[in-house]
């Protein structure tokens, strides 16, 4: 129970319970928190709306996941990870099955919790841009080995990225950004 007090998990792969409401989904992440008879107590309750209304998934709260789209059933995993209060989350891959609103919509507002509630995000991302957009470091894995590891400016470059993925990447400072883009290669033609 220590352990999942110290740390909160958003997993890539769901295989959540379709008959759970949003709610009942939201309130395990109290599970570290409950009492030897499992009780659900009102400080539990708070903690639980709290989470859901950062994530903006109140409106998810009776509706079972089954009912839900891939993306409404990763937010409510991202505020039940919330509702554990754990100092440092992990995310594998949370924006699996999300459109690329929902994607930025997702990540700002980890990067805003993680700011004010001041936790520690460790997060797996293969979308390059992402990483730049919200990482502060790096860890560059290359079929299970690290390639590079430091801050996020250094790990993303062309000649690092394109030796680590064997294809011709390009990174580039944009007027429109502050964050460098990560370009791929143009379509070959057949």
């Amino acid at each position: 129970m220590e352990r999942a007090r110290l740390i909160a998990v958003v997993p890539q792969a769901r295989s959540l319970p379709g008959a759970f409401t949003g709610w009942e989904t939201v309130l395990l992440g109290r599970t570290p928190y409950l009492n030897w008879l499992g009780q659900v107590s009102q400080k539990d309750e708070a903690v639980a709306r709290q989470a859901m209304e950062m994530t903006d998934t109140i409106d998810l709260m009776d509706r079972r996941l089954e009912e839900l789209s891939g993306g409404e059933q990763q937010s409510l995993l991202l505020a039940r990870a919330l509702a554990q209060s754990a100092p440092i989350l992990l995310l594998d891959e949370p924006t699996t099955h999300l459109d690329l609103h929902h994607q930025v919509e997702l990540l700002n507002q980890v990067h805003r919790l993680a700011t004010q509630r001041k936790l520690t995000v460790v997060m797996v991302l293969h979308d390059l841009n992402q990483v730049s957009r919200f990482a502060d470091e790096v860890v560059l894995l290359v079929e299970g080995r690290v390639r590079a590891h430091a801050q996020t400016k250094q790990v993303l470059k062309s000649h690092t990225l394109s030796a680590a993925f064997e294809v011709g990447l390009k990174v580039v400072k944009t007027t429109e950004s502050r964050f460098p883009v990560v370009i791929p290669p143009d379509p070959v033609e057949y």
